[in-house]
């Protein structure tokens, strides 16, 4: 672990210069990082009742399938481990819409491991803003402008929330992070700055190189915060009551929350009851997981928006997410929708990385998705774990389902 511990002292992020120059120090690494390790990564409503299981039309079940082979991804997962000096754990789980059809564990990992998962938090957190629109006792729309849903005004009061979770609102993100001064706040675990409050800074406190709504893309930080903030005031209710209410509860979740550890990571022992900021929760990166509750996040992504028998999106807002938006500014343009990075060399392919190791992906080409688990908070080699889930596993998963698919 290489964050300094904070612990009683840890600064008033709308306070005075010397403590804030104190944070700055402190997340100044994991923005470099995260940044390098997300933007590198990439690749350049239906029906209300479940769908009916397939059948062979004269009323009885269809014969069994022949499963994947998940042996050669087994294998270059524990490879890896083998030559790797950094991480000493990997677990997994691969999804189709049915349900999990493999699940891993390397090293000092098992399959209930609990980790950290930096901006594979993303995908989660747009999943529940979408939810919060499709709530028709909740006035709260993804198009609208957030000045018109939050209490206070600002200079970023025009800005929309699917702006502002597809990186291109124009409020600068975490490769200037070292400027973000009063804007910090946002990734404190004291609970005393007030989520509403540092919502209200972010939105008032003009930042450096700010630019005009849809003119750039720029991955990541304020903007990702002011969006749960708008949802939380919208709903009249905490960003962690959201997710219960629209992921948590419907899935069956067992330890999916969201909080806030980025000041002082040493403080993660791996257990749900370590994390802290569960009231200034981190909305783009501040999420824990374990395999079984990120399996049953992606098959909504698979099934058409279901969790079980229970919709939690619709298929419209499920497709939304994976239009590009970042692609298609005129300044910086990456191909993102609202969460995940769209791998242009293998249509049908998106992911969601995080600075920590953890990746989560779906191939909608082959019907099937998986996440993986790594959890090294020294991010002394951030880029490696997509690199292999981008250049070796996805492509080894994709010839095993090819493989049954002939």
């Amino acid at each position: 672990m290489i964050s300094k511990e904070i612990g009683d002292d840890a600064p008033d992020a709308v306070g005075n210069a010397d403590t804030m120059t104190s944070v700055t120090r402190e997340v100044r690494g994991f923005a470099l990082c995260l940044a390098i390790a997300l933007i590198t990564a990439c690749g350049g409503g239906g029906s209300d009742s479940p769908p009916p299981p397939p059948s062979d039309g004269g009323g009885t079940a269809p014969p069994e399938e022949q499963a994947p082979d998940f042996s050669a991804v087994d294998t270059a997962f524990e490879d890896f481990l083998e030559d790797s000096l950094i991480f000493d754990g990997i677990s997994y789980v691969v999804v189709d819409a049915g349900g999990t059809l493999h699940t891993a564990a390397f090293g000092d990992h098992t399959k209930d491991t609990i980790v950290m998962l930096a901006s594979t938090s993303k995908v989660p957190a747009v999943m529940t803003l979408l939810a919060l629109e499709e709530d028709p006792n909740v006035a709260f729309d993804m198009n609208q402008s957030i000045r018109e849903v939050l209490p206070f005004d600002g200079v970023y009061g025009d800005r929309t929330p699917s702006q502002l979770v597809s990186n291109t609102s124009g409020i600068p993100g975490l490769r200037q992070l070292a400027l973000y001064g009063p804007h910090l706040c946002q990734f404190s675990f004291d609970e005393a700055i007030g989520f509403e409050a540092c919502g209200e800074v972010l939105l008032s406190v003009p930042l450096p190189d700010s630019h005009d709504a849809g003119s750039i893309f720029d991955y990541g930080g304020s903007q990702w915060q002011l969006a749960g903030v708008t949802a939380s005031v919208a709903a009249n209710a905490t960003w962690n009551q959201l997710v219960d209410q629209y992921l948590g509860e419907p899935c069956g979740l067992e330890v999916f929350s969201f909080g806030n550890m980025w000041e002082d990571l040493a403080r993660w022992d791996g257990t749900a009851s370590s994390l802290l900021g569960l009231g200034n929760p981190n909305i783009e990166g501040g999420a824990i997981t374990n395999l079984a509750d990120y399996a049953k996040l992606l098959q909504v992504h698979l099934n058409g928006g279901y969790c079980g028998e229970t919709r939690v999106l619709s298929e419209a807002a499920v497709a939304e997410m994976r239009v590009d938006r970042g692609g298609v500014v005129a300044d910086n343009p990456i191909p993102y929708g609202m969460g995940w990075w769209i791998r242009t060399d293998t249509p049908g392919v998106y992911e969601d990385p995080g600075a920590f190791g953890s990746v989560s992906f779906i191939d909608i080409e082959r019907g099937f998705g998986g996440y993986v688990a790594i959890d090294d908070y020294t991010r002394l080699d951030a880029e490696a774990p997509p690199k292999l889930v981008r250049e070796k596993i996805i492509p080894l998963l994709q010839s095993a389902f090819d493989s049954v698919a002939e």
